[in-house]
């Protein structure tokens, strides 16, 4: 596998800075519960809530739908729900990268059937060219066209979530000839 970096890291902390900007204001004087799309949102959430101005508590829910593959799957199961409860209170969804939209809808699905007064959904990745599932996103860091990406959280079956940048992951062939 090749990787080929296309958002490096000051383009990435750029976004995270304006997304907290956007939060800060709608959500001024209030506290919210900030939840974590597990795994990959982790590295983004932690950048994001430092920048954070009002008092949140943060939780994580899982959803699985792609495998150990670089294809998404429609399936999604969530195999990690929320522990805080969320009955009556502002809810933000925090996304790595929102693609077919598959995981954000079972995800939202979720945490509406526990009563939220609001939901909103922060991403720092949009890949809307791909979306196939109807889903509303609110703050968005950085639209991207259709590839395959790994780093600053996002992975290929589990590797490269710690890279500093956002890379393109491309297959390489090998020939035997």
């Amino acid at each position: 596998m090749e990787l080929f970096e296309v958002i490096r890291p000051r383009e990435i902390n750029i976004a995270v800075r304006r997304l907290a900007t956007e939060i800060n204001r709608d959500y001024k004087g209030m506290e919210p519960v900030v939840v974590g799309v597990l795994k990959g949102s982790f590295i983004f959430l932690s950048d994001l809530v430092r920048h954070l101005k009002m008092p949140v508590e943060v939780d994580f829910i899982r959803a699985a739908s792609y495998g150990s593959g670089m294809k998404s799957s429609e399936e999604v199961v969530i195999t990690r729900d929320m522990e805080l409860g969320v009955a009556g209170r502002d809810v933000i969804v925090i996304e790595d990268i929102v693609d077919t939209g598959h995981t954000l809808r079972a995800i939202l699905r979720c945490i509406d059937d526990k009563k939220p007064r609001s939901v909103r959904v922060c991403t720092l990745l949009d890949k809307p060219s791909r979306r196939v599932a109807e889903c509303s996103l609110d703050y968005v860091g950085i639209e991207v066209e259709d590839r395959f990406l790994v780093g600053y959280g996002l992975d290929c079956a589990e590797k490269y979530r710690n890279l500093k940048g956002i890379y393109e992951a491309v297959e390489t062939g090998t020939s035997g000839t």
